[in-house]
């Protein structure tokens, strides 16, 4: 008998995922997708791989995609300057989503079991404007994909991280107002996260990520805003994780910190809230040293108090908007406050991401990204 069901399109959001909507059609043992005119393979039996143990990470190779999992990101965050002192901010991360696991059997430019997404935002705080932007396509016909060889390259359509020589990336997107065109340099090697690159999101076995960053990276270029195009330099931070399943049932959000300190320090924290108010124990985190060596935080370690709060005009969402957090084995105590308010996502998924200022025993900036304070994510996982 042909059944009609729906599957969902997840939207990876640092690691967490919601929802888009597309329909699939299940005759018998065989399964085909229908996305936007996009034929799937059909589904024979093959299950996704989980992260569940701790692997070796092979670079460049890992910074490929990782066909066998379910889910993956490449994810770019930056805080910039131009000659003048004004501050920007600014987001470029490419998704791939499989719906089957592996790669199409049949040989056709046309086949595909992935979906590549994207999300792209801008902030200008001496203009106070935000935008942003969600693209969606298929890994075929050269519309969108990753390769890690014989040079890293992830796109969807024109909008690209591409390596350009041995240590440097160039990060190109542009719609609508918002532009960036930056190069990238690596100054310190991947920080592998969790228990060396295993990320676990709570105690259920694969509810995990294999997690690593690339926390340091000098970025000079331009920047467009309704404003203009200006010269900027500053520094990025970029994330990588592939996994299959992640978070807990009983988890409704999750609030992700990514610190670069002005002692050429930096630190990776992140917080997942269930639905009875309490943070899952498996949060946690990394501090980067300067000379790129790692130590992992473990949750009891680090202090987050909320001091204030925003209220979306657009959403109604109530979002934290500024925070103490302290390391005391770190002899780490900061002040963070948004560089804009409204740095809220209205794309497929309302979430919250921005720039922030840090201020206290180090100075610096960064990027915080907080979900669920809308909708609880379950339902969407």
């Amino acid at each position: 008998m042909k059944v009609t069901i729906v599957i969902v399109i997840l939207l990876l959001v640092s690691g967490f995922i919601v929802v888009r909507y597309d329909e699939v059609r299940l005759n018998g043992d065989s399964l085909s997708a229908d996305v936007e005119g996009l034929v799937v393979e059909e589904y024979k039996g093959e299950e996704f791989s989980k992260a569940l143990e701790v692997i070796p990470f092979e670079f460049p190779e890992d910074h490929g995609p990782h066909l066998d999992y379910r889910t993956e990101w490449w994810y770019y965050t930056g805080n910039l300057a131009d000659a003048e002192g004004n501050r920007y901010g600014y987001q470029f991360t490419i998704f791939r989503r499989a719906i089957l696991p592996g790669k199409p059997e049949r040989e056709s430019e046309w086949g595909t079991r992935q979906i590549y997404f994207a999300h792209f935002t801008v902030t200008d705080v001496t203009g106070k404007t935000f935008e942003n932007y969600e693209r969606f396509d298929r890994a075929a016909a050269g519309l969108a994909g990753a390769q890690a060889l014989p040079y890293y390259h992830v796109w969807i359509d024109d909008w690209y991280a591409k390596e350009i020589e041995p240590g440097k990336v160039q990060l190109k997107a542009e719609q609508g107002n918002i532009g960036i065109d930056l190069i990238l340099e690596q100054a310190k090697p991947p920080a592998l996260q969790g228990d060396r690159g295993l990320s676990t999101k709570s105690a259920a076995p694969g509810d995990a990520s294999y997690y690593y960053s690339l926390t340091n990276n000098p970025s000079q270029g331009t920047i467009t805003t309704p404003r203009g195009t200006f010269e900027v330099t500053g520094n990025s931070w970029m994330d990588r994780e592939w996994s299959t399943t992640v978070v807990d049932k009983k988890a409704i959000g999750w609030d992700w910190f990514s610190l670069q300190l002005d002692d050429q320090r930096e630190i990776m924290f992140f917080h997942i809230r269930r639905e009875d108010g309490s943070i899952e124990p498996a949060s946690g985190g990394t501090i980067i040293l300067s000379d790129g060596t790692t130590r992992r935080l473990a949750l009891d370690e680090v202090q987050i108090t909320k001091l204030d709060t925003w209220t979306s005009p657009k959403s109604g969402a109530t979002y934290p908007s500024e925070w103490s957090f302290a390391i005391p084995s770190e002899g780490i105590d900061l002040h963070i406050t948004p560089l804009l308010n409204d740095q809220e996502l209205q794309v497929s998924f309302t979430y919250w991401e921005g720039a922030v200022k840090i201020e206290g025993t180090q100075s610096g900036y960064g990027y915080i990204e907080l979900t669920g304070y809308k909708d609880s994510i379950q339902g969407r996982l």
